[in-house]
């Protein structure tokens, strides 16, 4: 049995969405013109409470459009310092938007609306203008954490206060809502953008959706076109999209149990110096010195598990749509014996 928890990216697309992509109407995305595409883009935006959406090609694709459409050179984008943004997209607040970052150290991911009001630069000649903060819901490398509705509104009415925009990277964002049982409107219409992301837990092969409102997609779009994310008849990965949101959204609840059942493994044994908190389907843990991760990770692999470092004594493990039952109870009955 080979059981993958390195990253929610590596689940393929089931029979189901497989035929769903093979029956999917197409035309020329670039024109407007895929029938699949626009009403992936409709169904998702609806589905936020947003005007329009765009599709493109990764999450990182979209935030980077994001950050490009809501500021300018000599900005700043102001988001925990553990945010997807600034650690995992190369530079690309600075590369593709000539802006600053101002970095805040959260708890877990996630900053609060009195944090930002404290990194609010005022406006001098020397300093960066404070324009764009970025949440990201949930905090891959915070451990999962979600945002409650409450705390992002509280992020919200200040940056409609202060006159900054606000952007979700909500690439797992499903992931909460089945926790909270909130409705993707509500948070939606929190934010001036936000990201999905369709190739996680949702199991897509490929794709990301940007929503906002009409004249921010049409924006969106010409950013699009030149970082490369233009696609012709991308309607055959918009088919597993638009199948991922109608079928695939309520088990994402089965990968945080599955989740939550390796945190409690985890913390109750004697080689593990302590774990994250455990709310959706991400598990980050720290090893008992002199466990080093790398060590860690090549024994479980003579095991068939495979998972990420995160630290010299750190491994992040994240369940999925691939990862079944069977798979839980192996892993949990290797750990127990490691």
């Amino acid at each position: 049995m080979n059981i993958n928890l390195i990253s929610d990216t590596v689940t393929k697309p089931t029979p189901a969405m497989l035929q769903a992509m093979m029956a999917a109407e197409v035309g020329d995305d670039v024109f407007g013109e895929d029938p699949t595409v626009n009403a992936l883009q409709s169904k998702a935006a609806t589905l936020f409470g947003k005007e329009a959406g765009l599709f493109c090609p990764s999450g990182t694709m979209t935030n980077q459009i994001a950050i490009k459409c809501h500021t300018q050179p000599l900005d700043e984008v102001i988001c925990d310092h553990y945010s997807h943004v600034y650690q995992y997209e190369a530079g690309g607040y600075a590369f593709n938007s000539g802006a600053a970052i101002n970095l805040i150290a959260g708890t877990n991911g996630k900053i609060t609306a009195g944090q930002i009001e404290v990194a609010i630069k005022p406006v001098h000649d020397w300093l960066p203008l404070s324009r764009l903060v970025v949440l990201e819901n949930t905090a891959n490398k915070g451990g999962g954490s979600i945002y409650t509705l409450a705390e992002m509104r509280a992020i919200s009415k200040l940056c409609r206060k202060r006159g900054l925009r606000l952007h979700l990277d909500g690439a797992r964002i499903f992931n909460a809502l089945v926790e909270t049982g909130e409705h993707p409107a509500d948070v939606g219409a929190l934010f001036d953008s936000v990201s999905i992301c369709l190739s996680k837990g949702l199991g897509a092969p490929v794709g990301s959706l940007l929503l906002g409102d009409a004249a921010f997609i049409k924006m969106a779009r010409r950013f699009r076109k030149v970082m490369g994310g233009g696609m012709r008849q991308a309607g055959y990965l918009a088919a597993a999209g638009i199948y991922a949101l109608d079928h695939h959204v309520e088990r994402l609840k089965e990968d945080n149990v599955r989740a939550k059942i390796l945190g409690e493994t985890l913390e109750s044994l004697p080689w593990v110096e302590s774990v994250r908190p455990v709310q959706s389907n991400i598990v980050i843990f720290d090893l008992q010195f002199p466990l080093a991760a790398a060590s860690f990770l090549e024994k479980l692999e003579t095991k068939g598990i495979h998972a990420s470092p995160f630290g010299p004594q750190t491994v992040r493990f994240v369940t999925h749509l691939d990862f079944t039952q069977e798979m839980l109870e192996r892993t949990v009955e290797v750990l127990k014996t490691f």
